[in-house]
């Protein structure tokens, strides 16, 4: 039987023309019709199209099936051979172009291929922007992860609002949303709440799956997406914004239901192979932001030596840091309910606290990361970025406990800055005099310890428990009067807190 205790402990190997697709591909009756199988007998299927806006051919635009790349002619026609193996053609969305949304918030960019033809042809009519994508926001949500009524009310009326007022308050007409995995939990006819909440927010979203997402009564991973891409498309697929190309992928790989609901983070063949000739159309040099659930790397790895990590990392994570190399190359993760920052060359993954914190058992995430989602903004092809905690002012970017309250450093001042990378400078000052930066130490959050520690918190949620963090720091006044903490992240932008 899955022990939930034991995720918490390892993150190892744990259980767990165009259609109106938002009219029709979506209904119930199509999810019914769907089929998503892998077929015994490969048959061929030619597959051509064109893709268009306001009559007119556009050139150069990818289309795919998930494992040839086509690209448009000069008119805009395409053609290549796929399989009734494959489940949908899809266009990767050139720049300058709106994203078209399904009827139940998420994006519409693919087309059901019809398996019991021997050929089909298929057209895209894109609409043109009214206004340069060069700068755009998005945001990314991880980890929803609604198991019954109480986490779907929440999510509902606690979380979506906040992300409407997000939206609200930037008012960028090219923003859109990444749902980073785990949109349910394990209960996928609650995708329909999910969608209800996503819809509300009045932004087309792009859909990661994650390892509470699959079916899980089938016997290989090749089956476990049914019932989400009867939702939400391809499993991995991209799309480009401004001057930035956005990848998603599958790397949650299930070990079927004889298994007892394992998985383990792998990315496999077909999907590099398809990333491959993804790639090739796009110039080195650019920024290339690729999502997907598992993290391919955290600090947990060294936070927790003994712990087995082939369910929380993806185990050939290397192959595809080297198709990025070249690229300025952001991965998007989730999974883990703890905020990690990981550097390393010329990737930067950004492991993402999450919407539902403790598995909704109360305010923040089990490293002290308030429950949220991140914002991001691009400038042409630089990309910035801020975490937004549910409930909170986008200025709230640490937290910071009086001596006394960690239980284990109760002789210092303690601070949790969430987001923190290298690149943050902290401070504390005392009379407007600047003392010292504070130091960071491996440690658990304590206010994650006072209400996660032991078998019967949080009432919830009682197998959560604090876990060790590398954004906690620790400082000793001299004086507590005009006490001052400061910190600036890489953009510049100053955060204060006055401790009284």
């Amino acid at each position: 039987m899955f022990n939930r205790r034991d995720f918490i402990k390892g993150l190892g190997l744990t259980s767990v023309g165009w259609l109106s697709l938002g009219d029709l591909a979506f209904s119930k009756e199509f999810q019914n019709q769907a089929d998503f199988r892998i077929p015994t007998v490969f048959a061929p299927i030619k597959v051509k199209g064109r893709v268009t806006s306001s009559g007119k051919g556009i050139a150069n635009v990818a289309v795919s099936d998930g494992r040839v790349v086509s690209k448009t002619d000069a008119r805009g026609d395409f053609e290549f051979v796929s399989g009734n193996d494959r489940d949908f053609v899809f266009v990767s969305l050139p720049s300058g172009y709106e994203i078209a949304k399904q009827a139940n918030g998420s994006a519409s960019f693919f087309n059901p291929l019809d398996k019991s033809k021997s050929s089909m042809t298929v057209s895209f009519d894109l609409k043109k922007s009214a206004n340069s994508d060069d700068n755009h926001h998005f945001l990314l949500l991880s980890d929803t992860q609604i198991q019954d009524d109480y986490d779907a009310n929440q999510l509902l009326t606690v979380s979506i609002p906040d992300v409407q007022k997000t939206i609200k308050s930037i008012n960028d007409p090219n923003i859109f949303g990444i749902g980073c995995g785990d949109l349910v939990y394990d209960h996928l006819d609650l995708f329909k709440e999910y969608n209800q909440g996503i819809e509300a927010t009045g932004i087309p979203f792009f859909q990661v799956v994650g390892n509470h997402d699959l079916d899980f009564k089938v016997r290989s991973d090749e089956q476990t997406t049914s019932t989400f891409k009867g939702h939400f498309g391809p499993t991995y697929y991209s799309w480009n914004r401004g001057e930035v190309h956005f990848v998603v992928l599958d790397d949650v790989f299930y070990l079927g239901r004889d298994s007892g609901q394992k998985y383990i983070g792998y990315i496999p063949e077909e999907q590099l192979a398809w990333l491959e000739q993804d790639l090739a159309q796009v110039e080195k040099g650019k920024t290339v932001v690729v999502s997907l659930h598992i993290p391919t790397y955290t600090g947990a790895v060294t936070r927790y030596p003994e712990r087995d990590t082939i369910g929380g990392t993806v185990s050939n994570r290397q192959h595809l840091y080297r198709m990025l190399e070249g690229y300025q190359a952001h991965i998007m993760s989730g999974h883990t309910h703890f905020n990690d920052n990981m550097i390393s060359g010329h990737v930067y993954e950004h492991c993402h606290g999450t919407v539902c914190g403790a598995w909704w058992s109360g305010p923040i995430c089990y490293d002290g990361t308030p429950n949220g989602y991140a914002v991001y903004e691009a400038k042409g092809s630089e990309i910035q970025w801020q975490y937004k905690g549910t409930g909170l002012d986008i200025e709230e970017q640490f937290r910071v406990y009086k001596s006394g309250y960690h239980p284990d450093f109760p002789d210092f001042y303690s601070l949790n800055c969430w987001n923190y990378d290298p690149e943050w400078d902290l401070a504390w000052y005392e009379n407007g005099v600047k003392v010292a930066a504070p130091m960071k130490i491996v440690a658990k959050d304590p206010w994650s310890m006072e209400l996660h520690t032991g078998p019967s918190l949080p009432e919830r949620r009682s197998w959560v428990e604090p876990q060790l963090t590398d954004h906690m720091f620790f400082f000793q006044p001299n004086s507590t009067n005009n006490l001052v903490v400061e910190a600036k992240d890489r953009f510049g932008n100053l955060y204060t807190k006055r401790i009284v």
